[in-house]
């Protein structure tokens, strides 16, 4: 695919966020720390799911693969971001900046069927409790999880071939922080009539479908939860879907903007500071919105470190040296003069 593309172009120049010098050290700090920190939230989120029984449900098999996504959504873009931030040079040749792209456009479109499939489960798990464990058993959860990740995958290919076929003559400055779709076709000399049609119908199909499913899934959910009489039962089932609604209300807010729109939009500053919350806010704060949201989320962590703090009291008690204390009794008998 890279070979047939007679670009004159063999390299991009990110601009990324061009500041003075003192101020692109404070902005590498911020990013490697939000970026640090997401991956590790991430990684304790799956461990957590892989090692506790009572978390081995299909919502937090599916809470798994979103936290699993994002450790590599942000890691698409952020590297680049912080080796821009210490170094002049900012380029990122083509068949790079096309394979950042292709990952970058596989995840988002894996996300948004991902989440879809979230929503059905509250659904399935909310309005048909008792058929629950045989509607979502192992294998449709297996289902629908490799199905969202080839979705995603497939689209991408699609829209990254058509991408890549353009002819790029200059400039080639980047107005972004990572290679994607809007400014790269702001860059095309040629006629981008097919990509830039095939980029916007998939864009389309990608986002609106699954926001369909969710909008139906919840609308479902909604009309159950007011029909039940316990109240008890209407502030569980709301408090299981509000982390999940606060996800999908942040992260398809922000990619309707950027995506499903035409082309022909440049590239404006707007663009990465909107790009910049569902590359780089989204994943950080969803492991910490299902976490702070989720009960039972909240009690294995809790014991996980409860019994990590309980170990380490035990294996610090059995480093100690033992001591043995010998108590001497003496005896002192009164003696007559």
């Amino acid at each position: 695919m890279m070979q047939k593309n007679d670009s004159h172009i063999h390299e991009f120049i990110l601009l990324g966020f061009p500041t003075i010098m003192e101020l692109q050290a404070l902005l590498f700090v911020i990013f490697l720390i939000v970026y640090l920190l997401t991956v590790l939230e991430n990684i304790v989120i799956i461990t957590l799911i892989r090692r506790n029984h009572q978390l081995h449900k299909p919502m937090y098999f599916f809470l798994g693969h979103l936290s699993f996504l994002e450790a590599w959504y942000i890691t698409i873009t952020v590297p680049k971001l912080l080796i821009n931030f210490l170094v002049k040079n900012k380029n990122i040749s083509f068949t790079g900046c096309m394979v950042q792209l292709y990952f970058f456009i596989a995840l988002v479109c894996t996300e948004c069927v991902l989440l879809a499939v979230m929503a059905y489960d509250r659904y399935v798990a909310i309005c048909h409790p008792l058929r629950y464990p045989v509607i979502m058993n192992h294998k449709v959860c297996m289902q629908l999880a490799v199905g969202s990740w080839l979705v995603g995958f497939l689209t991408s290919m699609l829209k990254v071939f058509f991408i890549s076929q353009l002819s790029f003559c200059g400039p080639n400055v980047i107005n972004h922080f990572y290679c994607d779709i809007s400014p790269l076709l702001n860059l095309s000399c040629t006629e981008q009539l097919v990509a830039e049609t095939v980029d916007f119908i998939f864009a389309l199909l990608i986002l609106f479908i699954p926001l369909f499913v969710i909008i139906i899934s919840y609308m479902c959910i909604i009309s159950t939860t007011l029909c039940t009489s316990m109240a008890r039962n209407r502030k569980k089932a709301f408090s299981t879907c509000v982390s999940h609604l606060t996800v999908i209300t942040i992260f398809f807010s922000a990619t309707l903007f950027i995506y499903a729109r035409p082309r022909c939009i440049p590239s404006l500053d707007l663009n990465k500071l909107i790009s910049m919350i569902y590359t780089i806010v989204t994943p950080m704060l969803n492991p910490l919105i299902y976490c702070l949201r989720n009960q039972e989320v909240k009690d294995t962590l809790r014991k996980v470190l409860c019994d990590t703090g309980a170990v380490s009291r035990v294996s610090e008690s059995l480093d100690q040296p033992k001591t043995t204390t010998i108590i001497f009794q003496l005896n002192l008998n009164p003696v007559s003069v």
